[in-house]
């Protein structure tokens, strides 16, 4: 019988549940994961093979069967590595190796060789998707967790490693990970750092009032010039002038930077 546990990922800025099926039959040794992946998922397996395998459980590749991991829907390319700790989970709860209730639950995180559960990009976005769509505990990396709590209305659990979560999981143990409280924003705190304002222009009179008339309404700009005009002055002016971000605007700018992941530079 096949096994479901729910994950998620991020494709551009928009998140989509992942379906994360196991299926254990006899035969050889094998393991595949289907579904349109990509390279680091493809590699997966063998991540999670001895992620099983040194968190104490008895690993795929000790046991003659075949395992097929199926990650729906079909149609949408998977990337990345995110899918790691539902996969695993999927697998140990195939194998009859733990058990417990997968409904309402979302499993995201990669996993180390170790077991540890290394963080992802764009956890706010899986967040407020999984949210949105129902689910009532996200289990995430424990680096992830103060971003993901931003999100109200669903528990966050900050998992260090795969054993952990197992023994916050399976109904023999008594073991609780630590659930993130949810983060209060300072809205002060977005104010900081602005030095600059249009009283520092001198002229730009034109310019300052469109910009002036699209803070008041809340329109686009779109500022076209040659070099050494001012446009890159004017924008840093520009933040000054802004109405105070709401709640849901800040979560909508915080997670394209999500997204990106931070800088390589």
């Amino acid at each position: 019988m096949a096994v479901k546990v729910f994950s998620a990922q991020v494709t551009g800025l928009k998140a989509n549940i992942i379906e994360v099926e196991v299926d254990l039959s006899q035969g050889l040794h094998s393991f595949s994961v289907v579904g349109l992946p990509d390279k680091a998922v493809e590699e997966s397996k063998d991540r999670i093979s001895a992620a099983i395998k040194n968190s104490g459980f008895v690993s795929p590749q000790k046991k003659n069967q075949r395992v097929t991991i199926s990650l729906a829907p079909a149609d949408l390319k998977k990337e990345g590595p995110v899918f790691d700790l539902a996969i695993a989970l999927a697998y140990l709860l195939a194998s009859k190796q733990i058990s417990f209730d997968v409904n309402e639950k979302i499993f995201l995180g990669e996993l180390a060789l170790d077991g540890a559960i290394r963080p992802v990009k764009g956890i706010l976005a899986l967040v407020k998707y999984a949210q949105k769509q129902g689910f009532k505990e996200v289990y995430a990396p424990k680096k992830n967790t103060k971003e993901a709590a931003l999100v109200r209305g669903i528990k966050v659990f900050g998992c260090e490693s795969l054993s952990d979560v197992v023994k916050h999981l399976n109904e023999k143990d008594i073991f609780n990970l630590s659930e993130q409280p949810e983060t209060q924003i300072d809205f002060k705190d977005l104010t900081e750092g602005i030095n600059f304002d249009f009283s520092d222009i001198k002229g730009q009179e034109s310019a300052k009032r469109g910009l002036e008339i699209a803070a008041a309404g809340g329109h686009n700009v779109l500022m076209v010039g040659p070099a050494g005009t001012g446009k890159t002055m004017l924008a840093k002016a520009f933040a000054a002038i802004l109405p105070p971000f709401s709640f849901e605007e800040v979560l909508e700018t915080t997670l394209i930077h999500s997204v990106a992941g931070p800088s390589r530079n």
